[in-house]
Formats: structure tokens, C-alpha cells, sequence
């Protein structure tokens, strides 16, 4: 099996990367899954139905969410029967609308895909490894092919859920950072993995948003409002990871980007 991940869509430009790439990227790369985090798609914080199905119709089979899931109240009202959408499984199950992990299948074989969220510098929710391990031992008992996206702040939090799960899912990609991280690996167990895929939107602006209040903000060490660049380049963050339909072993894992200074070829 073929997965195609795509990082963290920011606003509108992210968007309008996604409708114009993700079906050139489908046709290059022919992957059997395309997974599309989300969580900032809605003017850089959350997600509208509207959105979420825009990603569908361009080609996603999975959209991921994190830690700005909530921001737009509007996913209250459609999460129950958005079927393809995946918040971070370790709020709490009581109280928390939605699910953790969802199964695509794909002729006679299944994929899970997991979406969690760190706690360090984030929010101090259920702990990630405990709700892992759940979630693997739920998994493996329809399928051998698991899928991560997690969600975190600090690399060695990612690196630690790598190394805690190597040889028990077949790849963990980070999400949240919007850089793209260049250690892309298999490790020795067989779990595909990357410390952050990176960011699909504005290509000038810092991490997606508008660089004056970023910066007026480490100057100043005052509050400012972030918002979102509108207009201008845009970039596109990508993974693509090959995994043994039998095993549920990665065999390969290649992190991509498509931008002004790395233009799209077929």
C-alpha cells in the first residue's frame, strides 16, 4: 500500500494548494490512501464542513485534525457524521465528540489511521502512549497497517513515540510545526518515520501567518493577534510511504515539497 500525507493546511491559500496539486500528486504518485491534516484550514484555525468536504472532493480519504481542531465551533455540528475525520484520540473519550481512528479499506486490506496530540507546551490531555497503546491493540485486530499522525510540539516527544511504537505501527509522521523536518527514516523494527511533514499554504508568511505581528511579538514580548496570509506564493508539504500490505511494514518513506523555490514535476 501507498500513502500520500499532506501537512497542515493553512487558510485559504493552503486550500486553494490542495485543489490545484493534490490531483497531480494523486496521478504521480498513485497512492491507494491520501490523508489531508486539516486543522488550520478554516482562516488558519479549524475546520467548516464546507472545508472538510472541499478536501474529499480533491482527493482526500482521511483528513487529520489537532490541537486547533475546536477553534471554530462550527465542527461541533458536523463531526458526528463527518465518517472521514479524525480529531486527536487522547481528549477525553467522555466528553469529546468524534473519533480517534478510522479504517479505509482498500480491496482486501485495511488501513488505521490515528490522529494524537503531544502534551509538552500543549495542552496537558490523556496521556498519548497510554491511549497508543489502546489504540494499536484495537487496530491489530482487524489490521497490521497503522497509520499516525501525530500531532506535537517538541521533536523529542515525536522522537520518543517513534522509538515506543517502532515495530508495532507501520509509520508515525508529526504534524504541528509547519517545518518540514529532513530525517525521514524506516526504523530497525519497520515503522516508517518523521519528526513533522510540514505546512501546505503561505509561502512568505511565518508559519502561515503575517510576519509583522510575529515579529513585533518576539521584539516586544507584547500579545498580538496573528493573522493568517490571504494572498501571495503558496507551498505544498508532502509524504509519500510505501508499506507491506502482509506485514504492515514501511518499506520507504520520502518527505516532498512543492514551492516557488521547488516547483511541481510530473
Amino acid at each position: 500500500m501507498r500513502l500520500l500525507f499532506v501537512g497542515d493546511v493553512v487558510g485559504s491559500l493552503g486550500r486553494e494548494t490542495i485543489t490545484t496539486y493534490l490531483p497531480k500528486l494523486k496521478k504521480k504518485y498513485r497512492p491507494q490512501v491520501t490523508i489531508v491534516n486539516g486543522e488550520n484550514a478554516a482562516s488558519g484555525r479549524g475546520i467548516t464542513e464546507k472545508i472538510y468536504k472541499g478536501f474529499l472532493q480533491d482527493g482526500a480519504d482521511v483528513v487529520t485534525l489537532g490541537n486547533h481542531a475546536w477553534d471554530n465551533h462550527q465542527i461541533f455540528e458536523f463531526i458526528h457524521d463527518a465518517k472521514k475525520l479524525v480529531r486527536p484520540a487522547n481528549y477525553p473519550r467522555e466528553t469529546t465528540p468524534g473519533v480517534g481512528m478510522v479504517f479505509v479499506k482498500v480491496n482486501q486490506v485495511e488501513l488505521a489511521v490515528i490522529n494524537l496530540q503531544a502534551r509538552t507546551f500543549m495542552t496537558p490531555i490523556e496521556d498519548p502512549f497510554v491511549v497508543m497503546d489502546e489504540l494499536i491493540t484495537e487496530a491489530r485486530q482487524r489490521t497490521p497497517l497503522i497509520f499516525v499522525d501525530f500531532h506535537g510540539e517538541v521533536t523529542s516527544e515525536k522522537q520518543a513515540m517513534g522509538w515506543y511504537t517502532d515495530g508495532r505501527i507501520s509509520a508515525l509522521v508529526g504534524t504541528h510545526t509547519h517545518v518540514q523536518t529532513n530525517d525521514g527514516r524506516i526504523l530497525p523494527n519497520g515503522t516508517a518515520y518523521l519528526t513533522d511533514v510540514g505546512m501546505t499554504g503561505p509561502y512568505d508568511g511565518i508559519l502561515g501567518m503575517q510576519r509583522p505581528a510575529v515579529i513585533d511579538k518576539f521584539k516586544t514580548a507584547l500579545p498580538h493577534r496573528f493573522e493568517v496570509v490571504t494572498d501571495g506564493r503558496a507551498m505544498l508539504s508532502y509524504c509519500v510511504i510505501d508499506i507491506d500490505d502482509q506485514t504492515g511494514k514501511a518499506k520507504k518513506i520520502e518527505a516532498q515539497m512543492i514551492s516557488p523555490d521547488r516547483p511541481f514535476r510530473d
